[in-house]
């Protein structure tokens, strides 16, 4: 039996999560997720994949996001087509805006502008975006193979046309991290695509060839970790990798490390909800894997655990 201690308030953000990993309920595991995810990094076998869902690019999470990019927190991302079509807005200069959520929605429709939650945007800039991603599509003649070649021709192509815009997507390009979108039809991303298909342009998105990929780097690591910003198509597209590979003859014994952020709840037999330990029963997680889900906003839990790894001075091999 070991007593908790009392958090003490400290300017250091490191020490403040290894605090907080001394204490009780969703603080104490936004503590321990930044103990494991620096466990991670101190593990050189390890390679690291981060399954982003959720509105984080609306909400302020880009900076946060390209940090763990520049820092090599991560060595792969599976993300909602979402979160790259807002990052994409940003690189073009297409800003979100603070907003409010007791608003009359009529009014904002006939004003033209979206809502996420608190956060507004207009939608005729989106639909500009839209057409930004078709002309890119058109212009090439067309797009075929995985995702994750999609998205980093759109990258290299943000880099080159809007040299002065910042985003997770061109960092990646920039860094060699490969970002899959295994449901890209569903975001505006998939809108601009449709676009460019009814204009008579090829568009053919292999997100087989995403499932291969991915699983064949998850075979040739010694070791895993994965990172779950909510959860969603990202989570999944990432834990069934493991069964994947034990199909193909290449068990790799589940995850090593596991870290989530998430407000579901498992009782509902919602899969981002589920723990690591009913994972455990698919082969998804090793049995001693190291793991730890925080029930938290992904927007409060990310700051402070990206800042705590950045401040520890903690780096990595490069891969």
């Amino acid at each position: 039996m070991r007593p908790t201690e009392p958090v003490l308030p400290v300017s250091d953000i490191q020490k403040l999560l290894v605090g907080m990993s001394r204490t009780g309920f969703q603080g104490r595991k936004l503590g321990e997720s930044f103990q494991v995810w620096q466990e991670m990094l101190a593990d050189p076998d390890t390679f690291i994949m981060l399954g982003l869902s959720g509105a984080m690019i609306p909400a302020g999470m880009q900076e946060i996001l390209i940090a763990l990019i520049e820092n090599r927190f991560v060595d792969l991302i599976v993300s909602t087509g979402a979160n790259i079509f807002h990052d994409v807005c940003e690189h073009c200069g297409v800003r979100h805006y603070l907003g409010h959520h007791h608003v009359d929605d009529q009014d904002l429709l006939s004003n033209g502008i979206d809502r996420i939650y608190d956060v507004f945007a207009f939608e005729k800039q989106f639909r500009e975006v839209d057409n930004v991603i078709a002309s890119f599509v058109k212009a090439k003649g067309g797009t075929k193979g995985p995702s994750s070649d999609f998205i980093r021709n759109l990258g290299k192509w943000l880099i080159d046309t809007y040299p002065d815009g910042r985003s997770l997507t061109a960092a990646c390009v920039t860094h060699n991290i490969p970002i899959l979108v295994p449901a890209l039809a569903d975001s505006s991303i998939g809108i601009g695509l449709v676009i460019a298909r009814r204009d008579g342009v090829l568009v053919e998105v292999d997100q087989i060839a995403d499932a291969d990929l991915i699983t064949q780097m998850v075979e040739g690591a010694a070791k895993t970790g994965v990172v779950y910003i909510g959860g969603g198509v990202p989570k999944n597209f990432i834990q069934q990798t493991q069964v994947i590979a034990s199909i193909h003859c290449a068990d790799c014994g589940g995850h090593d490390y596991a870290i989530q952020y998430t407000t579901d709840s498992p009782q509902f037999g919602g899969l981002s909800g589920c723990t690591f330990e009913e994972a455990i029963s698919w082969g998804k997680e090793s049995v001693q894997c190291r793991h730890v889900q925080c029930f938290c906003d992904a927007t409060i839990a990310l700051p402070l655990v990206v800042s705590a790894l950045m401040s520890s001075g903690i780096t990595r091999r490069t891969k």
